[in-house]
C-alpha cells in the first residue's frame, strides 16, 4: 500500500508541482476530504531529496490552508451547519464525528481552529463551522493565519527530516496523528477547566 501511494504521490508530483501542495491542501481546508497533510509531507520529502525547495512547499501550504479555510468559513457562514452535514454524510464522515468536531469548536472557538490543523477530520471541519457559529471573522482570520503556518512548518519539516525513508515518514505520520490528538485534547481540557476555576468565588475572605 505505501509503495502505491509513494508511486501515485510522485506521478501527482511530476505533473502539477506545488500546485498539487497548493490544491490539495486548499480543498481539504475548505472542507472536502483530499489528504493536503499527506502531500505536505510529500512535498517536504521530496525537497529532502533536492526536487523541490522546502521555503515553496511550506510557503505554498501556508497559502493553500489560509485560502481555505477562509472560504470555508464564508461556506459555512451563508448555509450553516445543515449544508456541512448533509456534505459529510455524502463523504461517508460519521454524524459522531461531525458532531463532535462541532462541539469542539463551539466550545473553544479559536483555540479549536488553531489545534484542528493538527487533528485528523476536525482540520476538514473546523473553517465551515466557524463560520456557520458565527466566529467574530477577525478571530477567526487570525486563529487560522497562526493555525496554518505553526501545521505548515511543522509537517513540511517532518516531511523533510524524514525525506530519505517513505516507509519512515508513512508510520511516523500515523503516529504523529495519535500524538497530536492526545496533544490537543489535553490542552483543551486543562483550558476548560481553567475557565471553569476561574468562575468559582475566592475560598478566602475577611
Amino acid at each position: 500500500m505505501a509503495h502505491n501511494l509513494f508511486h501515485f504521490l510522485s506521478w501527482v508530483f511530476a505533473r502539477y508541482g506545488y500546485g498539487a501542495i497548493f490544491a490539495g491542501v486548499m480543498l481539504e481546508n475548505a472542507g472536502l476530504p483530499v489528504p493536503g497533510e499527506t502531500l505536505l509531507l510529500f512535498g517536504g520529502l521530496l525537497a529532502h531529496r533536492g526536487i523541490l525547495h522546502l521555503k515553496w512547499v511550506i510557503l505554498t501550504a501556508v497559502v493553500g490552508a489560509t485560502l481555505g479555510d477562509n472560504f470555508g468559513y464564508l461556506v459555512g457562514y451563508r448555509w450553516g451547519t445543515g449544508l456541512m452535514r448533509r456534505i459529510s454524510a455524502r463523504i461517508y464522515v460519521s454524524s459522531q464525528r461531525f458532531d463532535q468536531s462541532e462541539r469542539a469548536v463551539r466550545k473553544y472557538g479559536v483555540w479549536a481552529v488553531i489545534g484542528a490543523r493538527f487533528v485528523i477530520g476536525l482540520r476538514t471541519f473546523a473553517g465551515p463551522l466557524a463560520g456557520a457559529l458565527r466566529m467574530p471573522f477577525a478571530s477567526f482570520i487570525t486563529a487560522n493565519a497562526v493555525g496554518a503556518v505553526s501545521w505548515a512548518v511543522t509537517m513540511g519539516s517532518t516531511g523533510y527530516v524524514l525525506g530519505s525513508s517513505w516507509q519512515r515518514l508513512v508510520r511516523f505520520t500515523r503516529l504523529i496523528d495519535w500524538i497530536a490528538i492526545a496533544v490537543v485534547a489535553a490542552g483543551l481540557v486543562a483550558y476548560a477547566a481553567w475557565w471553569r476555576g476561574r468562575g468559582r468565588p475566592s475560598s478566602g475572605g475577611a
